[in-house]
């Protein structure tokens, strides 16, 4: 058995629904971090990877979501995992910082030596054991995973400078508007106890600026007060910005796969690296077809078991469909994402698109997005509840939730 200072503990940062609405329609009725990547649940691809660390203790995830929308799932998970599956809910945003400081009672009840923390709208190998066997070689407060981009891909995140030899972090920018470094911030960090001492040293230091400020005279003739939130505390402008270039942090850097997943066209993106990644990873969930018993799969697909493929339809490359939908003949299916319940008539085609719950996409109908995931109308959305008739055409367009389409669109967002 493990000596309680071997024990870890993770935290998956999954956010709120205030955060979600660039990721509509697909975030109306269902909290973004439950949405499916390649057959499973986007917080669930991190979670399993955080399964694999030996000696892990508990998982959290903590947000500002309803505890309502978690229940059933951490409650599942638990029971499959084997180890205990939290959601602890913010009664209002504290930063990505602020939120383990918060909670900070919860996370070290195991008395961890090692805490993950991933924020959940992120998709990469999460090379977890290799990161931590360097954060121990490092004997850091944290170590933070990294990549190197494009210099125009680097603009849009947080950029770091490390020491080539050491790994330690020198100088972190979060967004900058000159160019730093084509090393980012992956949002994967591995952090010692020693991080909540961070945290209440930046908590202190707004309080006692918060004080000054009340008692100044010239506050006190302003008709009111301006509130600071003392306890909202970011990761990278509040953490990782100070404690650069004072041996504390360190960098760790993967040259696999990561993508970030705030629009809803990145959701097709990221299940087709996830589903490449099942090949090695578990291909059993890859499923297999020539056309006889179910359906002719081309390349890497997901069918849920509760799924019904035609034999004459043909799915793949990058397709994930969800439980109880129904492929009907003929039916072609590319790049593409069906949720539950969805019903595909014959001859249908839907190629670089989200079909959303309980939708009807008829006979010989077309619905289609030109592929470009990070553009407003570079993919097809239907959201829930949408019935596209036969012999219609839908193109990059985004169609919300409990609407009939009778006639062809072509970029257009259907409210």
């Amino acid at each position: 058995m493990a000596e309680n200072h071997d024990k870890t503990v993770a935290v998956i940062l999954v956010g709120g629904p205030t955060k979600g609405t660039r990721f509509r329609p697909l975030s109306l009725n269902l909290a973004k971090p439950l949405f499916p990547l390649a057959g499973l649940p986007m917080v669930h691809h991190p979670i399993l990877a955080c399964r694999k660390i030996p000696n892990l203790a508990h998982i959290y995830l903590i947000g500002y979501y309803e505890e309502r929308e978690f229940a059933l799932y951490t409650s599942a998970l638990s029971n499959e995992l084997k180890i205990p599956v939290r959601y602890l809910r913010e009664e209002k945003p504290h930063g990505s910082a602020g939120g383990l400081y918060h909670f900070q009672n919860l996370l070290l009840e195991d008395d961890p030596k090692d805490i993950l923390v991933l924020n959940c709208d992120i998709c990469c190998s999460f090379p977890l054991s290799e990161m931590l066997a360097s954060h121990h070689r490092y004997k850091g407060m944290g170590t933070i995973l990294v990549k190197k981009v494009s210099p125009e891909v680097a603009r849009e995140f947080g950029e770091i400078v490390a020491d080539s030899e050491t790994g330690e972090l020198l100088h972190y920018a979060e967004k900058p508007e000159t160019f730093v470094s084509d090393f980012i911030n992956c949002g994967v960090y591995i952090f010692t106890p020693e991080i909540f001492l961070a945290i209440q040293d930046v908590c202190s230091a707004r309080k006692d600026r918060a004080t000054l400020r009340r008692l100044s005279s010239f506050e006190a003739l302003q008709s009111a007060t301006k509130f600071v939130q003392t306890d909202f505390v970011r990761m990278d402008q509040d953490i990782l910005s100070p404690l650069a270039g004072k041996r504390k942090l360190y960098t760790f850097e993967t040259k696999d796969f990561w993508e970030q997943i705030k629009v809803p066209g990145m959701s097709i993106r990221c299940s087709s690296l996830y589903l490449a990644q099942y090949r090695s990873t578990s291909s059993e969930l890859l499923a297999k077809g020539d056309g006889k018993r179910g359906a002719t799969i081309v390349g890497d697909v997901f069918v849920h078991p509760s799924a019904k493929t035609h034999p004459t339809a043909k799915i793949g490359p990058n397709v994930s469909i969800s439980a109880n939908a129904r492929i009907g003949p003929g039916v072609r299916l590319v790049n593409c994402i069906i949720l539950d319940d969805v019903e595909v008539k014959e001859n249908a085609i839907i190629m670089n698109s989200i079909v959303g719950w309980k939708s009807s996409v008829g006979r010989w109908a077309r619905v289609q997005g030109g592929g470009d995931y990070k553009a407003k109308l570079g993919i097809t959305i239907l959201g829930e509840d949408v019935t596209v008739e036969d012999e219609v055409v839908i193109i990059n367009s985004v169609v919300l939730s409990h609407k009939t389409l009778s006639q062809s669109v072509q970029e257009e967002i259907i409210l």
